[in-house]
């Protein structure tokens, strides 16, 4: 089981200046929404966006710590 305050230290250690809300939709630590505004987003596709959190979240979501993740990214300015 992985914390929403650990997930949202993994996509900051990727993304320093990211804004992260964390929801855990399940109560069971493993499904989560989560929402992601950076300007390391800005000029990217959102698959683009997506990769980047995503590769922040690399290890856990390869031990399957994060089973399920619904993702929302934008810019500041979006």
């Amino acid at each position: 089981m992985i914390t929403p305050q650990q997930v949202e230290a993994m996509i900051k250690a990727g993304l320093p200046d990211a804004q992260v809300e964390v929801q855990d939709l399940t109560g069971g630590g493993d499904h989560y929404q989560v929402t992601v505004v950076s300007s390391q987003f800005a000029g990217k596709g959102l698959v683009q966006q997506h990769q980047l959190v995503y590769g922040a979240l690399q290890q856990a979501m390869s031990t399957e710590a994060i089973h399920a993740l619904a993702l929302k990214t934008s810019t500041p300015q979006a």
